[in-house]
Parts: C-alpha cells; sequence; structure tokens
C-alpha cells in the first residue's frame, strides 16, 4: 500500500507529522503536540490531509508505474 507523510520540521527537527496510516498528525515537541491537537480538532485541515493520499500519491503512483512497466 501507499503511505503519505507530511512533516513540518524547524531547525532541522520534526515537529508534528501526518501520517495517512494513522489519519491525524502526531507532535514530537511541546509546540507539535499542541500543534498535532489544534489541526486534528479543525475537520477541514485535517480532511485536506487526508485528501493528499488520493489527490498527490496514488495519482502519481499510477504514472510511475506505468512508465516503470512500458520500460521492462
Amino acid at each position: 500500500g501507499i503511505e503519505f507523510i507530511d512533516s513540518y520540521v524547524f531547525n532541522k527537527a520534526e515537529h508534528v507529522r501526518f501520517n495517512s496510516t494513522v489519519g491525524r498528525f502526531v507532535g514530537y515537541t511541546e509546540h507539535g503536540v499542541k500543534n498535532a491537537e489544534a489541526w486534528n480538532s479543525d475537520a477541514g485541515f485535517l480532511g485536506q490531509e487526508q485528501g493528499e493520499l488520493e489527490r498527490v500519491c496514488k495519482h502519481n503512483a499510477d504514472i510511475y508505474y506505468s512508465a516503470i512497466l512500458d520500460k521492462t
């Protein structure tokens, strides 16, 4: 399967991440945890991230797979 991960990094440290397998944001720092709680309670923003798997990943995967299969 395909997994979409959207990491938010500041000063080379990951603070918060959206993971499509989990379906929500997870915070890794104190500030990241606060952001994750806020973003997870924002249905619009959460839904936008959840839609990226279909909109970006699966669409592009089809293109990449067909390009690879055409060459074999």
